[in-house]
């Protein structure tokens, strides 16, 4: 009796299928269109995780800018006034606090305000 692959075969194409579960028509149940998918799946997964970031950055700025507009003064001024100032605080904190403590965020726009006067 001679060895065959067989059911390491089978368990490789179900643990496929298994992946594929759900995708439309074909591209769930057919072996060679769900080889395809998958691989074209996992390719738009590893480049959306590094869009996403892109995207996360993109939202954090307008809603700096929305955030800072209302105090008067422009995205681009309120980042140099941090600079001038050395308040080293990342993008993400800066939307959190614009969004969820507009007290604080104030204060910052207006000791920024005072750097960027000066500083120009």
């Amino acid at each position: 009796m001679r060895a065959t692959n067989g059911s390491a075969k089978k368990r490789s194409r179900k643990r496929l299928l298994k992946k594929t579960k759900g995708y439309w028509g074909g591209r769930g149940n057919l072996y060679k269109k769900a080889i395809e998918t998958y691989i074209r799946a996992m390719a738009y997964s590893f480049r959306d995780r590094k869009v996403r970031k892109r995207e996360f950055r993109s939202l954090w700025i307008t809603r700096i800018n929305a955030a800072v507009r209302e105090h008067g003064i422009s995205y681009s001024r309120f980042i140099r006034g941090l600079t001038v100032a050395k308040l080293d605080i990342n993008r993400k904190m800066l939307a959190e606090m614009a969004v969820n403590d507009k007290p604080a965020f104030a204060n910052l726009v207006e000791m920024v305000k005072g750097k960027v006067g000066a500083s120009l």
